[in-house]
């Protein structure tokens, strides 16, 4: 292969490693919202693709980051998937609470409920009150559980949010390094 087209090669591959990496930082910080997509595992990929393209090595980001950010995503991903739950039952949420809200949860994302992007949100809560009565609880119980669904489910959003943000924040320093 002659200098020139290696040259080219190496330009389109970078190119193409770049835009994916910002796809996969636009579509890891949607991911923080919607719950089907792993929001801060995609953003790190997107992150790697562009510390790979800069020769995984730049003032921005150094490997002790990328093992502590890498550490946060494994973490952060495990707390959202135990803070719902975990919310439900610190407010005594029963498991019919819980199935509820994980139903109205997939309701809110389809779009069957009127009340756009928060659907979701909308969608655990009234979920997991519905099972609670199901179950047998009335009133303030049935809403305390359903409170604790959505107070799980916010603290598992925002804590992707937040490290989603920090994976992002490296991506633009790391990219604009010389």
């Amino acid at each position: 292969m002659r200098k020139g087209a290696l040259v080219y090669t190496l330009r389109v591959l970078t190119i193409l490693l770049v835009t994916l990496g910002i796809l996969c930082i636009i579509v890891g910080l949607v991911g923080c919202i919607v719950p089907v997509i792993p929001g801060p595992p995609i953003s790190y990929a997107g992150l790697l693709m562009a510390w790979g393209v800069r020769g995984w090595s730049t003032e921005a980001l150094g490997w002790a980051t990328v093992i502590v950010l890498g550490i946060a995503v494994v973490v952060v991903t495990i707390y959202d998937t135990l803070a719902p739950v975990l919310g439900a039952r610190r407010y005594g949420a029963s498991k019919a609470g819980i199935w509820g809200s994980v139903i109205g949860m997939v309701v809110g994302v389809l779009g069957f409920l009127p009340v756009g992007p928060l659907g979701m949100l909308v969608g655990a809560f009234a979920g997991a009150w519905v099972g609670e009565v199901v179950a047998g609880k009335e009133g303030a119980a049935a809403l305390k559980a359903a409170w604790g669904v959505f107070v799980g489910t916010v603290m598992g959003i925002v804590m992707k949010l937040i490290v989603s943000a920090a994976i992002t924040g490296y991506f633009i320093a790391v990219l604009a390094a010389d």
